[in-house]
Order: structure tokens, then C-alpha cells, then sequence
């Protein structure tokens, strides 16, 4: 497992009876997550200091249950990015801490190359891994349905300081934007993905993770460049392994380019434990070292 040990804004304070207990840059929240499934708290206290909790209703869904007065949007950071937080209806803050292992990865390719890469953000929710492309000198083309989202990541290109370089954004059903690339012969050096388990486009078309991602990858290998550096696709679906996922770009992105695939889980360990929770699976292809 991957574990980001640096991301000092935010830790897992305590976990236990499916809900973890969260520190946001002063915030303290506690949201629920299924693979929490022991029952014994490791700091007890700690949890009456609980500033929101999310609370799941029977009937789906659920609501956020406020304890004490915070502000409808505050910011964390980790290292030199920052990033705008706020809750959602869902339980989400609008940012997925484990990902900065995937940031520095995208970040230090970047780097490494000598000329400006042109990169893919499919699914790109509020923008964490376009800033960390951007930060970089990338060229970064940011593609998610929900226009919501877009406005989100947005402010996170402002926050970061960088509404002066060159990232454009889309609200678009993620298939259709690459097959459009496809006709327009657009090219990417790194394509980022994070595709949900289940969803549905900006007009309502029907996304399912287990009957569509193999085709979308395979159409994303028209659209790589003839000298790729990197394809990571990140997932929280239980019902794929990472072997799925790497037996896929092994059919797909390694088949047309020859390069190196490698998974893991990524994770977040617990403050002062050595317990961790798993929080998704990302593989990746990348051009021989």
C-alpha cells in the first residue's frame, strides 16, 4: 500500500463503527467508510470534539448533521498546493488526500521530461491532479461532467495562483469528449482518469465502470502521443482488482506502447497507529525508465 506521510493539513484521528475521524486544516469531521469494521475506539475523547458528522440515511443518501459553527469553505494544503474544501451532500470535501501520491508521481514526470507535456484529466472532479500538472508546466485539458465541479476546480487554479497558464476546461460526458479527440487527432502525453463506479453525463448518459472502462482506454490510446509518459487510472470500485485494471492496460496502452505496469492500493495511516485504511486502487503504464 501507498501511504502519503506528509500531507500535515489533514490526518485520520480515530476510526471505528464505519466512520473515520477526520482533521481538515482545523476541522474536525466524522464520515462513514465501509471498510471500517471493528468496532473498538483507539481515543474516545477525541470524539466528542466532532465539528460535523455525516450522517447515512436508510432510504440512501444522507445529510450532514453540524455541531458547531464552521465556514461553508475553508482551505488545506499539502506542500506548495492548496485547495478549496467544503461539504457536500454526499460526504465528500471536494478533495481525496490519499491522491497526493499520484500528484507528486504526475509532478515529478513532468519534470523530468525536457519540453511541455500535454495532459488528460478525465473525471477531474475539483481539480487536484490538473493543479499539480499545471504547478509543473504542464499543458493540462481538464474534462468532467458536472459543471459544478468545473467552477469548483476553477477556484483551485485561483487559490494556486495560476489562472495565467494554460489549462482548459470541459463540461462534457468523458466517452464522447475522447471520441470527439479522436476525430480532431488530439494528442496527449499523460492521460489521468478516475472514473466512479457508477454515473451519468452531462446529459444523462449512463456511465458503468464494469461495461465501459475497458473501451474508453482502448479509444484513449488514440489520442496518446508517440511519446507517452505516463496513464494512471484510479478507481474505489470493489468489484474490480488492480489486476483487472492492469491486465486492461496491459491489452490496451502497453500493446501499442511498450512501457512498465505497476498497482497498489493507496491508503491513509491513522495518526499515531499503525492502523491504515484503504482507500482505492490506482495502476499505472509508464514509459520505460
Amino acid at each position: 500500500m501507498k501511504i502519503v506521510n506528509d500531507f500535515n493539513d489533514y490526518q485520520i484521528m480515530d476510526m471505528a463503527d464505519g466512520m473515520k475521524l477526520e482533521f481538515w486544516n482545523g476541522i474536525k469531521l466524522s464520515r462513514p467508510d465501509p471498510q471500517i469494521i471493528w468496532s473498538e475506539k483507539t481515543n474516545p475523547c477525541l470524539w466528542n470534539q466532532i465539528d460535523a458528522v455525516y450522517n447515512r440515511s436508510n432510504t440512501g443518501g444522507g445529510n450532514w448533521d453540524i455541531k458547531k459553527d464552521i465556514p461553508s469553505s475553508w482551505q488545506v494544503r499539502y506542500r506548495d498546493l492548496i485547495f478549496n474544501l467544503k461539504l457536500m451532500g454526499f460526504k465528500h470535501t471536494g478533495l481525496f488526500p490519499e491522491q497526493a501520491y499520484n500528484w507528486n508521481l504526475i509532478r515529478e514526470k513532468i519534470k523530468k521530461e525536457n519540453r511541455q507535456l500535454n495532459v488528460l484529466n478525465l473525471f477531474a472532479y475539483t481539480g487536484a491532479a490538473s493543479i499539480a500538472a499545471l504547478k509543473a508546466g504542464a499543458f493540462v485539458t481538464h474534462v468532467d461532467s458536472s459543471r459544478g465541479m468545473i467552477d469548483w476546480a476553477k477556484e483551485n487554479v485561483i487559490s494556486n495562483n495560476l489562472e495565467d497558464k494554460p489549462i482548459h476546461f470541459f463540461v462534457d460526458d468523458v466517452v464522447k469528449f475522447v471520441k470527439r479527440e479522436i476525430r480532431r487527432e488530439k494528442k496527449y502525453d499523460i492521460i489521468i482518469m478516475d472514473p466512479p463506479s457508477f454515473g451519468r453525463g452531462s446529459k444523462n448518459e449512463i456511465w458503468d465502470i464494469e461495461k465501459n472502462l475497458y473501451e474508453l482506454i482502448q479509444d484513449c490510446t488514440e489520442i496518446l502521443s508517440d511519446e507517452p509518459v505516463l496513464f494512471i487510472v484510479n478507481t474505489y470500485s470493489t468489484g474490480l482488482s488492480k489486476t483487472v485494471i492492469e491486465n486492461v492496460l496491459n491489452l490496451t496502452v502497453n500493446k501499442k506502447y511498450s512501457g512498465h505496469i505497476s498497482s497498489d492500493e493507496l491508503g491513509i495511516q491513522m495518526q499515531n497507529s499503525e492502523l491504515k485504511l484503504p482507500c482505492g486502487i490506482y495502476a499505472r503504464w509508464e514509459k520505460e525508465r
